[in-house]
């Protein structure tokens, strides 16, 4: 009878220690954080979309520019006036915001050449993120004024050689003819240089040169 009374605090003892459930251990946790880490990395990357070469950019500019007053390497902005869609799908909604710069800015030469205002666009920002781009180039030349030029420099010749006919007959012609001359041409000269402008809310369109990765 003793012995059943030693032998059952042992018995009830060894199994309350077989039941109770382990503390864990440091590399308990480490194991679990190296695992949800494992797990992280082996997510796959969110897959991109890429704007292929070629899509247009229909937008307005912001500003007015011109020749008179802007030159290469100025900065201008401009509205994405239609979304940029591919597969039905819009990647960058009308009213974006794009930056550019102008590439060239040249006025005429006196009484020769054409004024010439070149611009591309450089980056559009969405979402709080910026997109580099490379477009095409687009450009506004002026007319040429040679025509004008002659007219000018024509119609003074005539009215030299009449004025010249009534102060002295034919030597007065020829006399007033070539002071015709000189005055139209010096009139076509003070005319100034052609200028060309882009009015502000001018709807331009821009070729990708380069895929955009988004």
């Amino acid at each position: 009878m003793r012995i059943w009374i030693c032998i059952v605090p042992v018995l009830l003892l060894a199994g309350c220690s077989r039941t109770r459930t382990p503390w864990p251990t440091a590399q308990d946790g480490q194991a679990g954080q190296a695992g949800q880490v494992a797990a992280t990395e082996s997510a796959p990357p969110r897959p991109s979309v890429v704007i292929p070469v070629g899509t247009p950019l229909h937008v307005r500019v912001d500003e007015a520019i011109d020749t008179r007053r802007n030159s290469a390497g100025d900065e201008f902005s401009a509205t994405l006036s239609e979304p940029i869609e591919l597969d039905g799908r819009a990647l960058v909604p009308a009213g974006t915001v794009f930056a550019g710069h102008v590439t060239t800015a040249a006025a005429s030469g006196r009484m020769k050449g054409r004024a010439v205002l070149g611009l591309k666009l450089d980056s559009f920002r969405l979402n709080q993120k910026e997109y580099p781009v490379e477009t095409s180039s687009v450009q506004r030349v002026s007319a040429a004024h040679k025509k004008r030029n002659a007219v000018l420099i024509g119609g003074g010749a005539g009215l030299g050689a009449a004025i010249g006919a009534l102060a002295g007959g034919g030597k007065g012609a020829l006399i007033g003819a070539g002071a015709g001359a000189g005055a139209g041409t010096a009139g076509a000269a003070a005319t100034g240089k052609r200028q060309v402008a882009i009015g502000a809310e001018t709807a331009l369109r821009f070729t990708l040169r380069a895929p955009v990765e988004m």
